[in-house]
């Protein structure tokens, strides 16, 4: 009993990491192979509970993934057969699906990389919503749950769900092809693609809720994904993004403590930042600058930039910051980049410069569910000795950040001021 309930164990453990580490990849054939994403959902969920039984006792396999996208053709053809009797045309499908479909040894990586790409397309088609896009996209690319992307966005799980949905009757009804498109077409469907790239990397880089600060899964798909853009279609703002992911992805070691706390970038340990990312970032963002066909993404990075050559935080460029930041904002008129550039000018121009740029996006209602335009202001309260104030845009923020270690900093910074009486 006891050597099964361990074989059992292990076999489950094999599962979740496969299903960890290939279930999108697994996803994204099974809908090429079956041309509905319901069907190919299905499928995915029966490989896997068919991998439980079988693995336990047989072992993993060799190549999981592609005796994954075997079993999950296998149990669609297989329901479709059943199903037959009510809709005649499944039986047509599933016997073209047999006969069609190419060995299962045929599906390399390569293959497999080809459908992420076909698929991430087909979720950024221009016929969908920008935000159903982000939504299918988070969902059937990276596997967010509705829950995670809601939180993310700051809207209802239900409306989340309600986008997906009528985003895959969309792509079926309209008979939406599931490949990437044409040379010609790809620039204007370019830009689809690298808002949702940016977004998933956004969700890994600072997760929106949860115990880590980070998702090193999805960070390190959105640059794996922006690769892979950038081999297609080497277009300017394809580059700029690929240079900000990779320059904010090489300060991860230094953003948290061994214990999980979050680290400011005044306070991070330089020497533990990626060098090899900064370089390979550099590399990018000056590429695209030389093209002078650079967009929001290139600027994003040339600051990022400004960081990262700093020997310390002390010897910060702040005006050049800043002066980007006015470039950005022409470029993209956005109360986020707003926020952003009054703690630019805080740190250029002093803290009560900074808290009447931000005090005036509140004035607007702009961000005022953002928790991250009332932690800036209780920070510049704090340095101006505004204790009340800081303490009230404090309480603010905590009430609504959704992820632990801002909340445990938050907290602490709300102890460590003064009392107050």
């Amino acid at each position: 009993m006891e050597y099964n309930e361990d074989a059992t164990k292990r076999a489950r453990e094999a599962v979740d990491a496969v299903y960890r580490a290939e279930s999108r990849h697994v996803l994204a054939t099974l809908i090429r192979l079956l041309g509905d994403f319901e069907l190919a959902e299905e499928a995915l969920h029966d490989a896997f509970a068919t991998a439980v039984e079988q693995w336990e006792r047989d072992g993993v396999p060799a190549n999981p993934r592609a005796w994954l996208i075997s079993a999950g053709r296998f149990k669609a053809i297989d329901g479709m057969r059943r199903r037959a009797r009510y809709d005649a045309s499944l039986a047509e499908l599933a016997e073209r699906l047999e006969t069609e479909t190419p060995d299962p040894a045929a599906w390399d990586d390569q293959s497999v990389e080809d459908d992420r790409l076909r698929l991430i397309f087909t979720c950024c088609h221009p016929a969908l919503s920008p935000e159903a896009q982000v939504a299918l996209t988070l969902r059937e690319i990276c596997g967010l749950t509705t829950e995670e992307i809601a939180r993310a966005f700051l809207i209802s799980p239900p409306t989340v769900a309600q986008r997906i949905v009528r985003a895959k009757r969309k792509i079926r009804d309209a008979r939406i092809p599931y490949h990437v498109p044409s040379h010609a077409d790809l620039p204007d469907r370019l830009d689809a693609v690298l808002r949702v790239v940016y977004l998933v990397f956004n969700e890994g880089y600072s997760a929106s809720s949860g115990v880590s600060l980070t998702r090193r899964d999805l960070s390190t798909e959105a640059i794996r994904l922006g690769r892979l853009l950038i081999e297609l279609l080497p277009e300017p703002e394809a580059l700029g993004l690929l240079a900000l992911m990779l320059l904010h992805e090489s300060r991860r070691a230094a953003r948290t403590s061994s214990d999980g706390e979050l680290i400011l970038l005044a306070d991070q340990d330089r020497s533990l930042w990626n060098r090899d990312q900064i370089a390979e970032g550099f590399a990018l963002a000056g590429r695209a600058l030389a093209s002078r066909r650079f967009g929001p993404y290139t600027l994003q990075a040339a600051i990022v930039a400004v960081h990262a050559e700093a020997p310390s935080a002390a010897e910060t460029d702040w005006a050049k910051i800043v002066g980007l930041y006015d470039v950005l904002l022409r470029a993209e008129l956005s109360p986020a980049v707003e926020l952003n550039r009054a703690v630019a000018v805080a740190m250029r121009d002093g803290p009560a410069a900074g808290l009447v740029l931000v005090d005036a996006i509140l004035a607007r209602g702009d961000l005022r569910d953002y928790h991250l335009v009332h932690a800036a202001r209780a920070d510049l309260c704090r340095r101006l000795g505004k204790t009340t104030e800081a303490r009230a845009s404090y309480r603010r923020a905590l009430g609504l950040t959704r992820q632990e270690p801002e909340r445990r900093f938050l907290e602490r910074r709300l102890r460590e001021l003064p009392d107050g009486r």
